[in-house]
């Protein structure tokens, strides 16, 4: 059974920030594709940011430039490096694992960025 486990969710002030991390087990971690999504009250789940086995990553328009999603295979962990936080950035973040369109969630972790 694999398990994706969310930590570093918090509250933070607009133009500050949070790292996020994703510990998962047990799993061949490194030929997975890692992502981070977030879905905030009201709103459909949206792709934050990926990183692919070949640490090509990807960003949504939002938070290019802000954010920094990497991978540490050693440690079975993804990070997202969250920078200038806007209240709008308020969401559940969930870590995603993805192999031959097999995927594993996280529980979620909130953010929440105040004004």
């Amino acid at each position: 059974q694999v398990q994706l486990v969310e930590s570093g969710g918090g509250l933070a002030q607009a133009g500050g920030s949070l790292r996020l991390s994703c510990a998962a087990s047990p799993m061949s971690f490194s030929i997975y594709t890692l992502a981070w999504y977030r879905q905030a009250p009201g709103k459909q789940r949206e792709l934050v940011a990926a990183i692919t086995r070949g640490r090509t990553t990807e960003y949504a328009d939002s938070v290019k430039g802000r954010f920094t999603i990497s991978r540490d295979n050693a440690k079975n962990t993804v990070y997202l490096q969250m920078n200038s936080l806007e209240p709008e950035d308020t969401a559940v973040y969930y870590c995603n694992a993805e192999f031959n369109k097999v995927n594993f969630w996280g529980q979620g972790t909130q953010v929440t960025v105040s004004s």
